[in-house]
Order: C-alpha cells, then sequence, then structure tokens
C-alpha cells in the first residue's frame, strides 16, 4: 500500500494535481474536507459532534477530525494506496495517522509538498476566484490568513517527516504538466 500526504497552501494545485495521482498510481483520494462534508450533510455521530464545534466557531479538535479519517481509511482497505488531501494538518493529527496504520498494515510512504511563492499563488487564487464562486478566493485578506494559518500548523509538518525521511519538496510553479512530471518523477523514485 503506497501511502502519500499531499501538503500544499490554497492555490498550490493540490487538487488538480491529486485528480492526476489517483488515476495514475490508483489510489483512492481521501480529501479532509470532502470527509467533513459527507458527515455533516448525512447527520453522522461524527458529524453532529463537529457541528457543535463550528457552530460555535471553533476549529474541530484533531481528534474528531482524526477519528473522521480513520472510519474513511477503513472503508477502503483493499486499496492500492491513499492521497491523503488536507490531513494531516498539525503534528498531533500526524502522530494519530502514524499510530493508526501500523493497525491496518501500513505508513505513510511519503509526504509531497507543491510549494510556491506566496505572491504567486495569491494571484492564482483571486484569478479562480473570479469564476470559482468561492467567497474565499475573492478577498486577498482572507487568503492571506489562510496562508498565516498554514504557516503556523502546517508547515512545523515538514519537519515532522523530514526527520522521517519521508518529506518531498517539488516546484509548484509551471504548466499543470510540468507540475506533474516533477510530482511523477518523485512517486516512481520511492
Amino acid at each position: 500500500m503506497i501511502n502519500i500526504v499531499l501538503f500544499g497552501k490554497p492555490g498550490a494545485g493540490k487538487g488538480t494535481q491529486a485528480e492526476f495521482l489517483k488515476e495514475k498510481y490508483q489510489l483512492v483520494h481521501i480529501s479532509t474536507g470532502d470527509v467533513f462534508r459527507f458527515n455533516l450533510k448525512n447527520d453522522t455521530e461524527l458529524g453532529k459532534q463537529a457541528r457543535v464545534y463550528m457552530d460555535a466557531g471553533d476549529l474541530v479538535p484533531d481528534e474528531l477530525t482524526t477519528k473522521m479519517l480513520i472510519d474513511e481509511v477503513n472503508k477502503h482497505l483493499d486499496a492500492k494506496g491513499i492521497l491523503f488531501d488536507g490531513y494531516p494538518r498539525t503534528i498531533s493529527q500526524a502522530e494519530a495517522l502514524d499510530a493508526f496504520l501500523p493497525t491496518i498494515g501500513s505508513q505513510v510512504t511519503a509526504t509531497v509538498a507543491l510549494e510556491a511563492d506566496d505572491e504567486v499563488l495569491v494571484a492564482r487564487l483571486l484569478e479562480r476566484g473570479k469564476t470559482s464562486g468561492r467567497v474565499d478566493d475573492q478577498d486577498e485578506e482572507k487568503i492571506r490568513n489562510r496562508y498565516q494559518e498554514y504557516n503556523e500548523k502546517t508547515a512545523p509538518l515538514m519537519d515532522y517527516y523530514k526527520a522521517q525521511n519521508k518529506f518531498h519538496a517539488v516546484d509548484g510553479i509551471g504548466s499543470i504538466q510540468e507540475i506533474t512530471e516533477r510530482l511523477t518523477q518523485v512517486i516512481d523514485n520511492l
């Protein structure tokens, strides 16, 4: 089982590249956002618990997010591998993932970060916001706030995975094809 954690700031191209990677390597793509939306929409027990925090304007605790993710992974135990998109976002989530995966005979194979300059990404998101309808892509201040949160909470994961020799940075600037080729080169050499 090949398990890849895909990192990158909003606008770095994770969604675009995830589509390619899941097809090429026959991976199950687990997006934390999709898992949350499923649990909330279907009013699952975990969704109800998450809604309490969200309605109060609080972040959903790592433990609850991890439970949702584990439930999703357990639906795909026969998969060739998993592409984690949006999880882990904190060191405690990474530690929980590292504790859980061995229970199903697996582990994180690699983490891949799509890296790009903030100014390039802000311009990408503002452009995307013109057609996507996503309000969070239309306000530069909100975009920069998302980057601040990424830098504070997610960026430390790079050091966590570097210590395990599982971190790979990929230049996220260029055509979709160029970025895809860079990702393929990293994954093919795992």
